[in-house]
Parts: structure tokens; C-alpha cells; sequence
């Protein structure tokens, strides 16, 4: 891995993860320095010793302080930079709060599992469609219909702005084609997707809207 910078905020990670990029985009948009170091998970690197030595779990997304201190998982580290800093991603009122993190629980074991999956074995591990689970569609279409339902009447998924509930659901939601899901199938979805790249000063990653990832 490359020299780091040890007087500011490292944040290690793998550019094609959304869940690696969701702290990333926070730091960006609350305007916190930080370096990144690019992290290879499919040539083994978060086995390292090295690695492993900064995170026994060996994973990416980590977060890594001046002080020393550490902090895996993406949704820990993007609410603790956004928490850190007094954003507005995160709702003061302790109701919206709550939503928030519903959502932010809900990302990580009803909508990543199916819909990251999907697209890692598709993109990553050359795998075809013939050989994929055919729960990963349907639990993936399902986790897009709820977001369908409560993006009909909203804007953002939680009170009226962004709130890192987005963030969250946007980092693999934009990516959905790639494991073979229809957006279009999901138009308020779709719309909140443009909305939120557009907050987060993202490019389009659906194609159909003529720009690339």
C-alpha cells in the first residue's frame, strides 16, 4: 500500500464497492481532507498482514484517524463523519433520527445483499445469469418496489432532504443495472437517483441517461 499522509483522515477502500464509496462521498460533500488508498479486495489485499493488522475482519471500507483510532463499516463511518461535523445529513429530531437509521439497517440486510450481490457475481466473479440464485431478483425487485412506494410521495427517503439514508441506498440503487434490474420499472426510484448523484455531485451511472459511471 502507498505512504499515507498521517496528519489527516485515511479513509482505505475499493473504487468499484459502493459500500466503500458511501464515506468517501460524505467526506466530499462535508468538505473533510482525507487520503485515499485504494484497496485491491479481489487480489487479496485485505488479507495482508499488514492489512488485517487495521481490521481483523478484513474489510473495506476502513477509516483510519491521525490519532490511531479505526473504524470499519461504511454506515458507522459516514454517520460519524456527518455527526463529527453537525451536517444536516443527519436529522436532528430524534423521530427522523430513528428513520434514518431504520433505513440505514434495512440497506445493509434487505436491499445490499440482493441487489450488490447481483452485481458483484455478475461484473466481478464472471458469473452468468443461468448460474445466479434467482432469489437475488426477485428479493432485489422487491427491496426496490418498497423504495418505489415511499419515493411516490417523497422526495428523499427521510424527512425533506437529503439524509445519509440516501447516501446509503443511492451507492448500489445507481448501480442496479449492472446486476440486471430495470429501473425503469421504478420511475420515482430512477428520479430520486438522478436527485441524489446531483446532490452528491455524482455522474449519471445509468446509462440510459446518456453518462457514464
Amino acid at each position: 500500500m502507498p505512504k499515507r499522509d498521517v496528519s489527516r483522515l485515511t479513509l482505505y477502500g475499493n473504487t468499484r464497492s459502493g459500500n466503500c464509496l458511501k464515506p468517501r462521498w460524505v467526506a466530499d460533500t462535508l468538505g473533510i481532507d482525507y487520503d485515499w488508498v485504494e484497496v485491491d479486495i479481489f487480489a487479496g489485499e485485505t488479507a495482508t498482514e499488514e492489512f488485517l493488522e487495521l481490521n481483523p475482519a478484513g474489510q473495506v471500507p476502513l477509516a483510519r484517524w491521525p490519532d490511531g483510532r479505526v473504524l470499519p463499516q461504511s454506515n458507522a463511518i459516514m454517520l460519524y463523519l456527518a455527526e463529527e461535523e453537525g451536517s444536516e445529513l443527519v436529522p436532528q429530531h430524534p423521530f427522523k433520527y430513528a428513520q434514518m437509521m431504520s433505513w440505514l439497517f434495512w440497506e445493509q440486510y434487505s436491499h445490499e445483499p440482493y441487489i450488490a450481490v447481483r452485481r458483484s457475481n455478475l461484473m466481478f466473479r464472471g458469473m452468468t445469469e443461468t448460474e445466479l440464485d434467482p432469489a437475488l431478483m426477485t428479493k432485489g425487485r422487491r427491496a426496490l418496489g418498497i423504495m418505489e412506494m415511499q419515493l411516490t410521495y417523497t422526495d428523499w427517503l427521510v424527512s425533506n432532504q437529503m439524509t445519509l439514508a440516501d447516501v446509503a441506498l443511492v451507492a448500489y440503487t445507481r448501480l442496479a443495472h449492472e446486476g440486471g434490474f430495470d429501473l425503469s420499472d421504478f420511475p420515482s426510484v430512477e428520479r430520486w437517483v438522478s436527485r441524489t448523484e446531483s446532490a452528491l455531485g455524482l455522474p449519471h451511472a445509468n446509462p440510459a441517461e446518456g453518462a457514464a459511471l
